[in-house]
């Protein structure tokens, strides 16, 4: 399904300039062809973490004996966040361009922990907050210009640096993670910049979470809800607009 999405679109920018025939005044006719070029970015998107439980886990009491309990925890939903940044771009050729964009993605992921082992279920809460360091990689394959639009796709890497996460939250994320992207957007040649909007989905297959964060705890009660999870893969759908 995937493969015929992609498909579609790369049959769109190679038609795209065919489909209107009417010709107008072209705005900044010459910005694309600048060997390099800067700009700025703005954004919102939203963050979601795909959690692995394990299910019912041995917790080790004060005097010695081992008791069963079962913890599940989940971000039921998606958190909105924004993003700031710069961005330089590169010129390879007509159609593809190469992007560097290092920028600062803040948000406030929302998770929840039930502790099943009671009779009467019990509920935790933690806000983790997140604050990434970005530089997104980029390389972009563009239609020909026709008039004042030209669509594009992109795809590329975005290595990330965590500066959120406390100790005495129940889970925390690694301070490093490293982000595959694909996208979508399109330029608009405006009278004195170029505006381009553009929806990308970022994807980290790797384990995210800080697996020897529950050697830093001091409160042992906190212990199971951190040791409920065993992976967590990241997750962000962000649409940017670029300035340039």
């Amino acid at each position: 399904m995937l493969k015929r999405a992609f498909a579609l679109l790369w049959a769109i920018l190679i038609v795209w300039p065919s489909w209107s025939q009417d010709r107008k005044v072209e705005n900044r006719p010459y910005c694309d062809l600048r060997q390099f070029h800067f700009g700025v970015l703005v954004g919102a998107h939203l963050q979601d973490i795909e959690l692995l439980n394990v299910g019912p886990q041995q917790i080790e009491q004060e005097d010695g004996t081992y008791v069963e309990r079962l913890v599940s925890c989940d971000q039921d939903r998606w958190d909105p966040g924004f993003t700031v940044g710069v961005l330089g771009e590169l010129r390879l050729n007509t159609n593809f361009q190469f992007r560097i964009a290092p920028a600062m993605y803040f948000g406030t992921r929302h998770l929840t922990f039930l502790n099943h082992s009671d009779q009467t279920l019990h509920e935790e809460r933690q806000e983790m907050k997140t604050a990434y360091i970005s530089s997104a990689l980029d390389l972009i394959f563009a239609a020909p210009r026709f008039n004042n639009h030209r669509p594009y796709l992109m795809a590329g890497l975005n290595p990330v640096i965590n500066l959120s996460g406390k100790d005495n939250d129940y889970l925390k994320l690694k301070r490093y993670d490293l982000f595959f992207e694909v996208g979508m957007g399109c330029d608009f040649y405006l009278p004195f910049f170029k505006l381009r909007p553009e929806l990308k989905f970022m994807y980290s297959p790797s384990n995210s979470l800080d697996k020897d964060h529950a050697k830093h705890l001091r409160n042992r009660e906190m212990i199971m809800y951190t040791n409920s999870v065993s992976k967590a893969s990241t997750k962000i759908i962000a649409l940017t607009f670029y300035f340039e």
